[in-house]
């Protein structure tokens, strides 16, 4: 975790002038090295907050502002955390704005990105539904380093929700810190039980008396100096290659600013503790966890910034250092106002059974949704088994269609043939009209019966006409007709 001033737009990280450029000139060559050096150093650090890279990104931009640069550099703390500070934004160069309007759309836009991830995860699909609207109002509590009612354009708000967001998150990280560690130590102490649980009573015992044992030899270690005491640091100023009896906070402060700022910051703090650790943990033993001695380390740092750090800003100034230095506490700290961490124990018993009840809600709301989505595999099976059945039947529809179509085409040509030939053997028989009319012409001449001859006499005038043949007149064809049909009526 990086110190309040540099998560604060990183204020620390652009304090050029250290104590030793005061004291003498600089190669200016020399300085541009040291100067990318440590800007390198600083890019690389990660505050650990979910929105570092738009915090870092926003810092960065604003110091391409040489007056808001100079402005923060010189700024206090309070006014920082204040917002007076934002009151300058108003006056940085209209570039400078531009970059920061561009920068706040980037992150509003994977702000959306990220909540409507988190949305389809909890429900499990794509689209809208009733409880999407409180779920973006959430987003917009929890995501609060940024301003959403102007999603658009970097503002002064932008700023201060940012700061206050940085040190709200600051306040609370030792906390989060503290109880992940506690519920990490409960999850090893129960899963340990629950082991012994399932051994016999003969290797139940051996495990515990391997527990015990474990516990005995990780205990067993120099005794541990009170963190931020003379002993400590004088152990530290040893460890730097000095003597014991030359101990000076100047020169050990300017040492172990490492990065010269003029503050301890919580980084820098924290490898001071790193002598005292080493009593106490070692990667190779089996009975010491590393977890813990990060803990171990965090409790040390904060034990330090809650003794010296008088205007908790979370880092150490070499005035709070010196006058921490001149208290009698420093000599002689009170025995009960640290505690290591071998010496805590980390829960109660109360603790840990409702712990464990949790664990056993968790572990039915677990089996439940285990049931559910094996209900939802199967439905999810069946309906793809149905779906495939409907595909069946609608492949065998098109293709009874398919079939019939080629049956009608063929029942279609067969057909057309059938009339084609039809119609070719009534052409043919066409032909074979006029001979035969003329041969009943023949017999009709040869005293056949009149009524048999008529309508062939018919045909023969039709034809005569139609080749321009002459008929009797009119009157005269009559006369013979009646003459004819009296002949042919028998005698009364």
């Amino acid at each position: 975790m990086l110190t309040l001033r540099r998560c604060l737009l990183l204020a620390a990280l652009v304090l050029l002038v250290s104590h030793d450029a005061m004291l003498a000139p600089v190669d200016p060559k020399k300085q541009q090295v040291e100067e990318n050096e440590t800007e390198k150093k600083e890019e690389s650090q990660d505050t650990g907050l979910h929105y570092d890279s738009y915090l870092q990104e926003v810092v960065r931009v604003l110091e391409t502002d040489p007056e808001f640069k100079k402005k923060l550099q010189e700024a206090d703390i309070e006014d920082i955390k204040s917002g007076k500070l934002s009151a300058e934004l108003n006056l940085v160069a209209h570039n400078v704005r531009s970059q920061l309007d561009e920068l706040k759309r980037t992150e509003v836009t994977r702000l959306r990105k990220l909540q409507r991830v988190r949305m389809d995860m909890q429900n499990g699909r794509n689209g809208l539904h009733q409880g999407d609207l409180r779920d973006v109002k959430k987003m917009y509590e929890e995501f609060n380093h940024v301003d959403h009612s102007n999603p658009r354009s970097f503002e002064e708000e932008d700023l201060n929700k940012l700061i206050q967001a940085v040190v709200q998150d600051l306040e609370n990280y030792d906390q989060k810190r503290h109880l992940e560690f506690k519920r990490y130590e409960m999850v090893k102490e129960h899963q340990r039980r629950e082991k012994l649980s399932q051994l016999s009573e003969e290797d139940r015992k051996k495990e515990q008396e391997r527990y015990e044992e474990m516990q005995r030899k990780h205990k067993d270690h120099p005794k541990m100096n009170h963190p931020g005491s003379k002993d400590q640091l004088e152990e530290v100023w040893e460890a730097d290659g000095l003597a014991k009896e030359d101990f000076n906070p100047r020169a050990f402060f300017g040492m172990h600013d490492t990065n010269g700022d003029g503050y301890l910051d919580p980084m820098e703090l924290e490898a001071l503790f790193e002598k005292e650790l080493e009593k106490v943990y070692k990667e190779s033993n089996e009975e010491d966890d590393l977890r813990e001695m990060e803990e171990e380390r965090a409790r040390m740092r904060k034990h330090v910034l809650r003794e010296v750090d008088t205007n908790k800003d979370s880092m150490v100034s070499f005035e709070e250092f010196s006058d921490a230095t001149k208290r009698k506490e420093f000599e002689q700290p009170e025995e009960d106002s640290f505690e290591p961490l071998d010496e805590t124990d980390f829960f109660t018993e109360e603790e840990l059974e409702e712990f464990e009840q949790q664990l056993a809600r968790e572990a039915d709301d677990l089996r439940q949704k285990e049931v559910e989505l094996a209900r939802q595999r199967a439905e999810h099976q069946q309906k793809r088994q149905q779906l495939q059945q409907v595909k069946m039947k609608q492949k065998q529809v098109v293709q009874m269609s398919q079939e019939q179509e080629r049956q009608a085409e063929a029942q279609g040509q067969q057909v057309a043939v059938e009339t084609n030939q039809e119609s070719d053997q009534a052409a043919a028989g066409q032909d074979a009209v006029p001979a035969e009319v003329a041969q009943h012409a023949a017999d009709g001449e040869g005293g056949q019966p009149a009524e048999m001859h008529e309508p062939v006499a018919a045909a023969v005038a039709a034809d005569a006409v139609a080749v321009g043949g002459n008929l009797p007149p009119e009157g005269q064809l009559g006369e013979e007709q009646v003459q004819h049909q009296e002949a042919q009526q028998p005698a009364s």
